[in-house]
């Protein structure tokens, strides 16, 4: 396909920048990250009208706009969804906000204020992005995998979610973790550290929490690293305080 095509299939749904294999393994679709890459190069830059006055981008990227039809909440105040980014009905977002191109949103879903959702992230259904939520984007290198954010998953304000990490459905990711592909985490309830690229397993509650470093230097300074630690699963009194309220959607 053209990239017009392509792009046109991603708003649609119809395509999607990733997707899982029939291990359930979450794998980038290198032909979709491509098609991207030259709708980019082949765009001019140019200024807009109307709400983006005074804005420049590329002419075949710019904002989207909304209608009723759509079924979305796009509450006014500075938000935008790039061009070639899937956003479902019953999704809220809030302002400021930024959906960048290849992203895709399924339904329920609320991205608050200061949310950034990168390009090709993959954002699962009944997911609250809180406030000043970090989602990384990836173009290059192709083959790299996006953010996986599965079904169901809490992120707490001013989390940052970075370098193709999977987070699990249900899972509980707390105020200010950060989760990238060069720090480990430590699950404390199974007693073990996960491996590198390792998805955050289904229902766990991630925290932020510090291990001492190990260099000599560092210990007599009393160092600390900072590191996510897993210190439960979802229980009974985790989902009555994480129920979604139905009639903000």
């Amino acid at each position: 396909m053209s990239w017009q095509n392509v792009l046109e299939a991603l708003q649609e749904g119809h395509i999607r920048s990733a997707q899982q294999d029939s291990n359930g393994q979450w794998q980038a679709n290198k032909e979709v990250k491509q098609a991207i890459l030259a709708a980019f190069k082949s765009g001019q830059n140019t200024t807009y009208n109307g709400a983006y006055t005074g804005f420049v981008d590329k002419h075949n990227l710019a904002p989207r706009a909304f209608d009723v039809g759509d079924g979305v909440r796009m509450v006014p105040g500075g938000s935008a969804v790039r061009t070639g980014a899937y956003v479902a009905p019953s999704v809220i977002i809030m302002p400021p906000a930024y959906i960048n191109t290849g992203a895709y949103v399924d339904e329920g879903t609320m991205v608050d204020s200061h949310v950034l959702v990168g390009s090709c992230a993959q954002i699962g259904k009944n997911v609250h992005l809180s406030a000043g939520v970090q989602i990384g984007g990836v173009l290059e290198p192709i083959g790299m995998n996006p953010v996986v954010i599965e079904d169901n998953v809490f992120v707490g304000a001013d989390a940052v979610i970075v370098e193709g990490i999977v987070i699990g459905k249900r899972s509980v990711i707390a105020p200010s973790v950060v989760l990238s592909q060069g720090v480990q985490v430590y699950d404390c309830v199974h007693e073990r550290v996960l491996g590198k690229g390792e998805k955050i397993p289904e229902g766990a509650v991630v925290i932020p929490g510090s291990r001492p470093l190990n260099q000599p230097w560092a210990q007599k300074q009393g160092l600390h690293a900072a590191c996510p630690v897993i210190v439960k699963y979802r229980d009974d009194k985790s989902e009555k305080s994480l129920t979604l309220e139905e009639a903000l959607r």
